[in-house]
């Protein structure tokens, strides 16, 4: 008895070796045989009140990585736990990241994950796409180049479809999407009503792709952030673009930087500009518009009153297409914009004083712009630090520098928007500061250019006078 015993015990365990192979495990298979044995691992559990959900994760992974044969990445196991995981450059490939979304299929903890660069394939793709169907926590994921082909695209704009995941931004930049994949991207985002921001920068999307895409934008009601940049779109597919964009109600943000879109491009999106009320943000950068297509960007900017920031930064624009944007600003009553940028224009002195007039009525309008022509062979202009400027006055009236932003932070969260902090810098009459020397305020205190001036970090000099003169001996030691 006791050998007969012995033998099918022995049956049993060499079972699993013989009629599974790391191919043949699927997430529903791997996810439902828990890790009840002893794992071959040095981590211990920390915490004994962790809920038994994340422990059954972590077993379902190391379980997961012993079928598929690859070797569990400690950093995942750490961070299962948490809302944020960074597995980017990890060298996953399908089988890794095939065991990362059996751990993931009933996780409720982790709402960002970071997969870049780790070749999964469209095999691992149609992985995360199975797993998507049934997590209910993932919000934002990236699996940027990674290869994915026609494939990977199937698999993930048929669960976009389907509307089975809670996803809210994904990143699927550079994975070699080309023309025949943009059928099911158009089709997915018509009737997909979770997806806000969607990467499909550095693929293969041709005019036909941005026909299909253009036709999306006109029905689609969720997308805010649409990012199609480094794609061959040229001028019939911005054309569609510009199209989709009249009767679209929900995106704010469009990237079409290096694309070819050129003049007659430039013209579909001015018209578009005519009407739309929602885009706020247009990156048309690098893409051969001339001083002829700025000034039919400029028939849109005229009447448009939402478009806040335009980028148009490496087109082959001179001064004339400068004055034009900015003549366009002065036109229009109802504009917005609060940031044009054309670094690489050589503006003159005439476009300066155009500038200067325009910022006196609108003093959130940041125009960035190259060189002044002459002014190499001139003295730069000289004007007293702002900041000693600021720090004189409070002293003078007893005042702190922590009052001086409160008063001009309207919602009090100590973060005041750029456009917000230029306008009250510049409306303001007790300081008296001129455009540059806002402009290096600004420099100052968003050095990462967030679009944001936070001034949280004053809140611990609040009590008394001291901090000013702290401040002003800061200052000193910065002057050369």
């Amino acid at each position: 008895m006791e050998n007969e015993s012995e033998k099918d015990a022995d049956q049993n365990e060499d079972t699993p070796d013989t009629s599974e192979t790391p191919e043949s495990v699927s997430l529903a298979d791997a996810s439902t045989e828990k890790a009840t044995q002893g794992s071959d691992t040095d981590l211990e559990v920390e915490d004994p009140e962790k809920t038994f959900a994340c422990i059954t994760g972590t077993e379902l992974y190391l379980e997961a990585c012993r079928l598929m044969e690859v070797v569990p990445v400690s950093h995942f196991i750490q961070n299962l736990a948490k809302p944020y995981i960074n597995l980017n450059h990890h060298g996953l490939g399908p089988k890794g990241v095939k065991a990362i979304a059996i751990a993931l299929v009933s996780n409720a903890t982790v709402t960002h994950l970071e997969l870049e660069d780790n070749c999964i394939l469209a095999e691992g793709a149609i992985c995360i796409a199975e797993m998507l169907r049934e997590n209910s926590s993932l919000q934002e994921l990236n699996i940027s180049n990674n290869h994915l082909d026609t494939a990977g695209a199937e698999a993930i704009t048929s669960l976009l479809l389907d509307n089975l995941s809670y996803l809210r931004a994904l990143q699927l930049s550079g994975n070699n999407f080309g023309e025949e994949t943009a059928p099911y991207f158009a089709e997915a985002l018509m009737g997909n009503y979770q997806v806000k921001e969607l990467d499909l920068s550095h693929n293969e999307f041709s005019e036909k792709g941005g026909q299909l895409l253009g036709q999306m934008l006109a029905s689609n009601t969720t997308l805010e952030m649409l990012d199609l940049s480094w794609n061959h779109l040229r001028r019939k597919g911005t054309e569609a673009l510009g199209r989709g964009l009249r009767g679209n109600g929900t995106l704010k943000i469009l990237n079409l930087s290096w694309n070819g879109v050129g003049n007659e491009g430039a013209l579909a999106l001015g018209e578009a500009l005519k009407v739309n009320n929602v885009l706020v943000h247009l990156d048309i950068s690098n893409n051969q518009i001339n001083n002829d297509g700025a000034k039919k960007i400029c028939r849109g900017l005229e009447v448009n009153g939402k478009l806040k920031i335009l980028k148009m930064a490496n087109n082959p624009l001179t001064v004339e297409g400068a004055t034009a944007l900015v003549t366009s600003i002065r036109k229009n009553p109802k504009s917005m914009m609060e940031e044009i940028n054309i670094s690489n224009v050589l503006v003159n002195e005439t476009f300066i004083k155009l500038l200067d007039l325009v910022c006196r009525t609108r003093p959130e309008l940041d125009v960035i712009y190259g060189e002044i022509e002459g002014c190499i062979t001139k003295i730069p202009k000289q004007h007293p630090n702002p900041m000693k400027v600021i720090q004189n006055y409070l002293k003078e009236h007893n005042l702190r520098l922590w009052d001086f932003f409160r008063n001009i932070d309207k919602d009090g969260n100590m973060k005041i928007p750029v456009a917000a902090f230029r306008r009250a810098m510049m409306q303001q009459s007790s300081i008296p500061l001129d455009r540059d020397q806002t402009e290096e305020l600004v420099r100052k205190f968003d050095r990462n250019r967030t679009g944001v001036v936070d001034y949280s970090h004053l809140k611990e000099q609040k009590p008394a006078q001291k901090p000013v003169e702290r401040e002003t001996v800061e200052e000193k030691k910065e002057e050369p």
